[in-house]
Formats: C-alpha cells, structure tokens, sequence
C-alpha cells in the first residue's frame, strides 16, 4: 500500500463513533470458514462503560469471553476488565487502570505499571473481537495515526491512497499487530466487520457484504505480496554459480566439500568441483564453505495470510503441503506463489472431507453417504490436488470407500482417524498416512475411547502416553503393522509439546530461539501462532503430563528405527519446523537422517522425488545455504544465509525485516 494519508482525517469523524449510551445492544455473529461459530454482543451500561460478551466453538476449541472498559475522550483505554476461558479452556482473569498519569495491568501472562507521558493503548491479551475497532477508532483519533501500545509495541494506521468502502464500511489496516498489516472494516452507524477467510465477526446488516469484504481484501493482499516479491526475489539473467560448498546428499548422508552448483532457469545444471568457472554474466555467491542442501518440507500447513508462504522461503522451505483449507482463496494464493507475484514454496494439495456433526471442521467438503463422499474425491481431483485427509466426523463406514476412489483416481489418502475407530482400522481400510502422532497413541486407548470428537484426543493422550513403551509386546506389533503397510506419520510434535507443557501462559516451547525476534504483539498473542494453547493438568495428572512428550519421542524413535516413513510438519508457523527436526533429533534419530526426512523423504513420499529433494543435475533448483554443520548439529538448522527456489534466489533476513522480524545475531 502506499503511503499518502489525507483523506484519512476526512473519515475521521464519520468512523470514529462507538455505541451511543443507551442504543440497541449490537451483535455480530462469528464465522469460521463462513460456517457460524458463534457470537459478540456489545451494548453500553447506564455508567456509559461498553460491555463485550464474545463466545464461539470450533472442534472443540473456543473462547467465553466477557469484557467490560471505559475509554477516555480519544478512545484510549481507562479501564478494561474480563473473564471467561480461552480456547483451550484455560482461565481468563485480566483488568487494566489508567488513573492519574499511571497505569496498571495484570493478566495470566503480564503483570506491569507504568508512569505515563503520552498516548497510550492498552491492547488486552484476550480481547473480543470489537477491540479491534476501538483500537482504529483510537488511531484515528491519534497524531499521526499512531499509538505506543502496553505493554509493549506500537500500532499504526497503514496509509493507502484512497478509501476503500464497501457500503457505508471504510477499511482500514492497522500495522503493528502481526506480521502483515490487520484489516478492520468502520461503520458510519459504529459497528464494525472483521473479515477474513478464516475468521470473520460480521453485524447483520453486513452479512451480504462479507463476500465484497473479503475480495477487496485479497485484492490488496496480492498487491502488497507482489510489490514485495518484486523487491525481496533475485533471478539472474545469467545463471547462479553457488562455488565452495559443502554439498549434502541425502541419498548416502554424504557432505562434498569444495563443490560448485551451477544453475540455469530453475534448474540444476551441473554440480562439481570447484575447477568449474563461471560463464560471462552469472552470477556468482561464494558458499566459503558453508553447507548447500536441498531446500525443507513442511508436510502440514495451511496456508492463510499474506505472510504464511514468505516466512516458509526465509525458513528454508521451498516445499509444502497444504492439509486442509478454502478451496478459492487458497487455490489463486498457489497460483501466486508459482508464478512469482507472491513468495511461497511450491505447494502440494490435500483437500479436506468430513462428516456434518457439532465437531465439523468448518470447510463445506461435507459427506455423509457414499454418494456424496464420491463426489467431493471426485472434484478435488478433478482440481489438482494429490491427497484426500479425512476429519473425525467421517463415517467409519465410508473410509474404504473414499480411500478406494483416491487411490483410483491416483491419489493418497490420509487424515484424523475418525471417531470410533482405531488407526490400525484406519489403515486396514486403506490409509496411507496419518496425521498428528495422538492418534498413535489413541490406538491403544481404542475401544475404551472411541469419542475423539472432542478435545479427549489430546487430554486422554497427556494423561496415558507415557503408559505406552516401545518394549511392551503390543505397541512393537503395531509397530510393525504400520511398517508392514507401508504407513506414513505426519507427527506434528511440536504443537504437542506445547499443549501439554502445561502453562497456557506460555509460548510455544519450540519458538523459545526466536521469540525475542518477532513482532511485540505476535510475541504476546495467546491466540496466535505463538500460543501453545496449552492444557492445565488435572490436580494429580501433571507428572503425566510432563512425561507425555518423552513417551512420544521413545515410539516416534522405535517407529523409525522399524524403518516407518515420517514426513515432518508443523500445523501452525513455519519457525517451528527447525524445532520439529530437533525433536525428532532429542528422540535419537540421527542428525543427518532428520535431514533426509525433511528433504528426500519428504520428496519421495509425495512422489515427486525424480524433481525435489537431491542437488544434482536435471533437478529443480530448491536449495538452501546454512552457516553451520545441520548434518551433525540439527540445531544449526536455524542459520540459514540463503535460499534458492527454482533458480531464484531470497535472503532470509531481508524477508524478515519486510514483515517486522528482527534479523538473527548470525
């Protein structure tokens, strides 16, 4: 967006309003994948505070929010009060003062005060969604359009050179909360949308404008992701000579120093020595010895923001499967990241089915007879996609069916075990992968627990995973079931690690290295991709809880060493990936073979080894240059200089500093 701003103070009157004392409670009902999920009512009390009371479910997961504040003259908070539980069902207990010149805050995460010397706003930890536009409101009202935040930050309005209305709703995109600017749609009646295609609070009155919301929306997105494409990727004209490298191969676990990559379009053209000189205009990088290897996989995303495909390539990722998501936004956003007007990797896609029940996941790829699950294989294959996931609420009975026409139409199947029934019968029935690593272990709960709707499908596994050792005779032949059909685990332990770390004041456990770098309000959002989202053990549970993740590295290790596929993935920011191959190292698997997972293995399973995952001649140009020996150390993972997709070539830490992300010490 660009940076001329005048007509904001002409809207500034107009969209600055609240409630007015005494008017009509406003509700706006809460869309999840534009499925209703829940709902906001915010109405004004006789004393002229404004109360907020905010609920929603979402497979189990949701907020109960209820928040009451007063706000001064220029919208800046005095007081801010509110209860309830967060989505992984974990107490709510904050409030904030501002008297005479002083302020004071405490919720779980922060307790602070704070002499004050200018305006200020304080932005909740766990606020309704309507905080948002009273945060707008407020920076409209500002100097400049700009406020220091408590406890810590800075928001700001993102100028744009003309209005964008919808209606008689004006969008505005508030910088300063996450890594992309976050968009927040005034009302001249003062109400307020937000809109997204994940998440979306929408009034009545704005129900048929959502659809116009979000294309403007995603219209600017795409240009704001192409102006950073054009300012953030290199492509030589000439060809890229990377010389002086150590070469990782992980079809021998070899590393070849003193080699030359010489590459040409978007492709390899010749790996060797380094007596190979570079032609009249290529462009030359000096490794100096650091190691090139194939570029990462992240086997589960789901990809939403404008910044989810940049942060893969600044991660080292130049491959992705995405595991469920909208089947129209998503699919132009791939279109994006191929044809380079966006920064992504190169996307893999698994369309999601489940069956109709109150724990739906909230896509509308719905089935519960055999005619309708036919249906929906048929049209993602029909759209290009390489994999079915099923969800928990599918119908046992119609798991051979779909997995018989994905496998006919050439595609994998895959997902959630569904509920009531087991992973072996899962596999039995024609699974050639699974999805998240509890559902291993509820394989030995089954039939005691057949309801894995429910959240039970991680507390159960906190409090019995530790019961399941790879020396007991039961779960060794399960081993080797999954061995003998060929099974493949997407294990995501890095968000198991932090649901049952338990402290949902927390961050994600894996995200402790590079915490300090991000955005202030991406570092505290509970809610975000920071959150660990984690479970308060049950008085008496804890030491199981604390044993859970050990027990699961012990059987990720036998599984592994039994010779059974794992494709490494995150299920929520790229930055966890480096953790998830540390994991995977801390459960004893050899650095160099965590590597060949999250390269070759991945490539292999996916069935597109012959082009991805190997640094020789004839392959796509996916590489990555680290300052470290990740072949020994996994840890040194996280130091990467360079990235290179199909020829192209990023610089990690200029992609960083694009979104609000500190760049590395080295």
């Amino acid at each position: 967006m660009t940076r001329s701003a005048g007509w904001l103070l002409a809207l500034t009157l107009t969209c600055v309003a609240g409630i007015a004392d005494g008017a009509e409670p406003r509700v706006a009902t809460i869309l999840i994948q534009g499925v209703e999920s829940g709902r906001q009512e915010v109405a004004v009390d006789a004393d002229g505070a404004t109360r907020a009371e905010f609920s929603y479910r979402d497979r189990g997961w949701g907020d109960d929010v209820s928040a009451r504040w007063r706000v001064d003259a220029d919208g800046l908070p005095l007081e801010y009060v509110a209860h309830g539980v967060d989505r992984a069902k974990a107490s709510i207990d904050e409030t904030f003062r501002r008297t005479g010149g002083r302020a004071q805050w405490k919720n779980r995460r922060e307790a602070g005060e704070s002499v004050l010397h200018d305006a200020v706003f304080y932005l909740p930890l766990n606020p309704p969604p309507e905080f948002r536009a009273v945060l707008a409101r407020a920076l409209l009202a500002a100097r400049g359009h700009r406020l220091r935040l408590l406890p810590s930050g800075e928001a700001w309005l993102e100028p744009t050179d003309a209005p964008t209305r919808v209606g008689d709703y004006v969008l505005y995109y508030i910088g300063g909360l996450d890594f992309s600017p976050q968009p927040v749609w005034l009302g001249r009646g003062g109400d307020a949308v937000l809109a997204s295609e994940w998440f979306s609070a929408v009034p009545p009155r704005a129900r048929m404008q959502l659809a116009p919301m979000l294309a403007a929306q995603q219209r600017l997105g795409a240009e704001r992701s192409a102006r950073l494409a054009r300012e953030l990727a290199h492509a030589p004209s000439g060809g890229l000579l990377i010389r002086d490298a150590r070469v990782f191969d992980p079809r021998d676990l070899s590393v070849t120093p003193g080699t030359s990559v010489l590459v040409r379009g978007e492709r390899i053209v010749r790996v060797a020595p380094d007596a190979v000189l570079a032609d009249a205009g290529v462009e030359v990088v000096d490794a100096r010895g650091r190691l090139l290897m194939p570029g990462l996989w992240d086997n589960h995303q789901h990809f939403g923001s404008d910044s989810d495909g940049a942060l893969d390539l600044a991660n080292g990722i130049t491959s992705a499967r995405d595991m469920a998501n909208n089947v129209d936004e998503f699919a132009a956003r791939v279109r994006r990241y191929d044809d380079g007007s966006e920064l992504g990797p190169r996307v893999l896609k698994a369309g999601i089915i489940d069956g109709r029940s109150e724990y739906s996941v909230p896509i509308d790829m719905y089935a519960d007879t055999a005619d309708e699950a036919l249906r929906e294989v048929d049209w993602y294959a029909a759209h290009g996609y390489a994999q079915i996931k099923v969800y928990n609420s599918l119908k046992p009975a119609l798991v051979p069916l779909v997995a018989e026409r994905a496998h006919a139409l050439g595609l994998r199947f895959s997902g959630h075990v569904p509920a009531f029934m087991s992973a072996r019968q899962f596999v039995e029935a024609g699974a050639d992968e699974i999805q998240h690593f509890n559902f291993i272990v509820l394989n030995f709960l089954y039939p005691q627990l057949q309801e894995t709707r429910t959240l039970d499908r991680h507390l159960k596994v906190a409090a019995h995973a530790r019961e399941f050792t790879p020396a007991q005779p039961r779960v060794r032949e399960f081993v080797e079931f999954l061995r003998a059909h060929h099974t493949v685990l997407d294990p995501t332990l890095g968000i198991f690690e932090g649901f049952f770390c338990g402290d949902p004041a927390a961050p994600l456990p894996g995200l402790a290295p590079v915490l300090p770098r991000l955005p202030a309000q991406v570092r505290r959002d509970p809610q975000g991709i920071t959150a660990s989202s984690a479970f308060v053990p049950p008085k008496g549970e804890e030491g199981a809880y604390r044993a859970a993740i050990p027990a699961m590295l012990a059987l990720l290790k036998a599984l592994h060493d039994a010779g059974v596929a794992i494709v490494p993935g995150t299920d929520t920011t790229p930055y966890m990936l480096h953790h998830e191959l540390v994991l995977y190292a801390h459960a004893g698997i050899a650095p160099a073979d965590v590597l060949r997972l999250a390269t070759l293995g991945s490539a292999r399973v996916m069935g597109v080894d012959g082009e991805r995952g190997v640094i020789a001649p004839g392959r796509l140009a996916d590489m990555i240059l680290v300052d470290g020996a990740p072949e020994r150390d996994i840890e040194d993972l996280r130091r990467i200089d360079l990235v290179v997709k199909g020829g192209r070539w990023y610089d990690p830490r200029a992609i960083e500093r694009a979104f609000g992300i500190e760049p590395r010490s080295r």
